[in-house]
């Protein structure tokens, strides 16, 4: 039981730290409403759709992992009960796929993403551009933020994992 209490806890982690994507959703929704209605330069106009689509991304981020960690927490509490040794060897196998993907796309493609976009402002020098690379270098950071977070919580949750399958292996 000791591992499906660990496994909702981490769940519950998950979809606190996804209303985090929202909050800054929000900000930068927020933002554009404010550069609509206040902008009067060229520059604070230009902010206007590029906050507008980084806040309905990250929203739509949000949103997608709230409800699919909510879903687990149901999930793995049925799935514990059904086969526990089955449940801890799904969970270990998602938790390094998602560890890989981490790896790959948070912590190797979003900052060579953030060194493109910062080329990007420094060379092209038009009110459109400027906002875009700065809208952009400002969500990827949102992102490495949460999703820093989110490595390291689903790290320590498979190594228990892991904890749980040598044990469950001693037994045997």
């Amino acid at each position: 039981m000791d591992i499906l209490k660990i496994a909702l806890e981490w769940a519950k982690a998950e979809v606190f730290s996804t209303r985090f994507f929202m909050f800054f959703a929000i900000l930068f929704l927020i933002a554009s409403i404010g550069f609509w209605q206040l902008g009067k330069t060229d520059i604070a106009r230009a902010y206007i759709i590029p906050t507008l689509v980084a806040g309905s991304l990250l929203m739509t981020i949000g949103l997608g992992l709230f409800f699919t960690n909510k879903s687990r927490i149901t999930e793995f509490e049925t799935a514990y009960k059904t086969d526990a040794p089955a449940f801890v060897e799904s969970e270990i196998l998602r938790a390094e796929r998602t560890l890989k993907e981490y790896k790959t796309v948070v912590f190797k493609a979003i900052p060579i993403i953030i060194i493109v976009t910062s080329l990007v402002l420094i060379f092209i020098n038009t009110p459109t551009w400027r906002a875009i690379s700065i809208t952009t270098i400002a969500m990827l950071i949102v992102i490495l933020l949460v999703d820093g977070t989110a490595h390291a919580r689903i790290e320590a949750y498979h190594k228990e994992l892991k904890l749980v399958d040598l044990r469950n292996e001693i037994k045997k």
